[in-house]
């Protein structure tokens, strides 16, 4: 073969890879060629951190890319997020979202680092949980009645404890004690996990936590379910009574997390990370898991990022003047 024929040999094999390789230039096809790394602003083994683990596990299935989990925590969530946002948006980089973090820190910090709706391009929600006023099981109370009598005539002595200041954990007990017109002392913790150990200790009286955490130490008698702080019961404790039948309808406080991409995210990889979770919500086994924590996941066919959206404009709507009248800050 002369050389002719081979430079005509090898323009046609180049010609014939060209749709190829226009393919691959079209992000949705082969988005993700890399792994993914997901920044969780939280400490490892809180509530947030292993729901987020458990989904990204069968997400990293269907994207058939690796899932890198990326603990960044610090001043209740900001640090983390904050390097989120400056991610590049290529969907290479994606975020954690909370109730804390996307609600409760407008009210908390005076100049937040970030704007909870304008940096962030919500994939879809990823679960929600109840929470429940828990206490330390030597407190003489076994229903919201006979806590808010004992509060009322106790609370100067009394002492709660929280995940930290912008935690759900906090948050729902800035709502509990707002609508019970309580004054009682916060005692800050770095996550949740030492908070519940001073609890079951005795050495605060009560938190406010989610059922992920919550259900455990529960069912183990380290503690007592005093009411769900909402108007739907948890099915994993039928015995436990919503502040709603107590007549408290106005403490309905639920943990809502989420996942994120930078603002400015192609909209074909959105579609395509969006496409992975639901697929992970589908998993029986995933779903199983969460259920048996008291983790409700939103069904496949209910996504949608204008969800997501509404939560955190709702929320600061609604929630953020009752933590601000605690008067707690952050800055």
């Amino acid at each position: 073969m002369n050389f002719a024929s081979k430079v005509h040999l090898l323009c046609a094999g180049l010609l014939a890879l060209l749709p190829t390789v226009a393919t691959a230039q079209n992000g949705e096809k082969t988005f993700p060629t890399r792994p993914i790394t997901l920044i969780v602003p939280f400490p490892a083994g809180g509530p947030s951190d292993a729901l987020a683990r458990a989904i990204v596990q069968p997400m990293a299935a269907d994207l058939r890319q690796a899932i890198i989990v990326e603990n960044v925590s610090g001043a209740s969530g900001t640090i983390g997020l904050s390097k989120f946002i400056r991610s590049p948006a290529d969907g290479y980089t994606i975020g954690f979202g909370t109730t804390g973090t996307h609600v409760a820190n407008v009210a908390l910090y005076r100049k937040l680092p970030y704007d909870p709706i304008a940096d962030f391009e919500p994939i879809g929600l990823a679960g929600t949980a109840s929470t429940v006023l828990i206490a330390k099981s030597s407190l003489s109370v076994s229903n919201l009645a006979e806590f808010v009598a004992y509060a009322r005539a106790n609370s100067a002595n009394m002492t709660f404890g929280s995940a930290g200041i912008g935690s759900i954990s906090h948050y729902a007990c800035v709502a509990l004690l707002s609508s019970l017109k309580l004054n009682i002392t916060h005692v800050a913790y770095r996550g949740v996990a030492p908070a519940m150990n001073d609890l079951i200790g005795g050495h605060t009286d009560f938190m406010c936590d989610q059922t992920t955490t919550a259900l455990a130490q529960i069912n183990a008698g380290t503690i007592k379910a005093i009411a769900v702080l909402g108007g739907q019961k948890v099915t994993q404790l039928p015995d436990v009574a919503t502040a709603a039948s107590a007549g408290y309808s106005d403490i309905n406080v639920r943990a809502w997390n989420a996942l994120f991409a930078p603002k400015g995210s192609p909209g074909d990889v959105m579609a395509r990370l969006t496409r992975a979770l639901q697929s992970a919500l589908a998993d029986p086994a995933l779903r199983s898991q969460m259920n048996a924590v008291g983790v409700d996941l939103p069904w496949p066919e209910s996504l949608d990022s204008a969800q997501v959206s509404g939560l955190i404009a709702s929320g600061i709507h609604q929630d953020v003047p009752v933590l601000r009248l605690r008067g707690e800050s952050l800055d």
